[in-house]
């Protein structure tokens, strides 16, 4: 490969990286209102490049989710390796939600009224499913939570202490207290 190759390669990395950071500071202070030539503009990039890189605002959306979801993912990997269950379980909750706290963007993208076309990021959506629910499962089996309790339930909990979340408090956090509680993976 020619240095004129590689150079164009790492433009077009930092292009799309301004994009996607463009886009999750807008989309996290607009939500859906935002247009895509103001992320553009945002990211100092033509409307070319833009769409060069991300067809759709929907396509843009998956991209800051799939980001979110591999951070997520090596986030999991670190809780699977806690000892105990109770722990383990709650790491892998509490780490994803306080990872969600600090991204509006993601939680958007997450709980926004569009339509999800996330076929690009299935990939990394099933690794952090299937360690989380390896957590889940020694977390039940352990005794430490309802034994019905499944990874669907870990999304509907998770997306209830997403819509609690906002800038001016921290009322999630209770959220999610009466969540291990009801559960049983609160203290003991």
């Amino acid at each position: 490969m020619s240095a004129p190759d590689r150079a164009l390669r790492a433009d077009a990395r930092r292009s799309r990286d301004a994009i996607v950071a463009a886009a999750s500071e807008l989309f996290a202070q607009r939500g859906s209102e935002v247009q895509m030539d103001e992320i553009a503009e945002r990211a100092g990039v033509g409307m070319g490049t833009l769409y060069r890189h991300f067809a759709t605002k929907q396509a843009l959306l998956a991209a800051i989710v799939g980001l979110r979801f591999a951070a997520m993912t090596e986030q999991a990997r670190a809780a699977e390796e806690v000892d105990d269950p109770r722990a383990s379980f709650r790491e892998l909750l509490l780490g994803y939600l306080e990872a969600a706290a600090r991204d509006a963007a993601f939680r958007y993208a997450i709980l926004g009224p569009e339509k999800k076309e996330w076929a690009g990021i299935a990939d990394q959506k099933a690794r952090f499913a299937d360690i989380a629910r390896r957590i889940i499962r020694r977390a039940v089996d352990a005794g430490h939570v309802r034994s019905d309790l499944t990874f669907t339930d870990f999304v509907l909990i998770t997306r209830g202490a997403m819509a609690n979340m906002n800038p001016d408090d921290d009322d999630w956090r209770r959220h999610l207290t009466l969540v291990f509680e009801g559960i049983g993976a609160g203290e003991r």
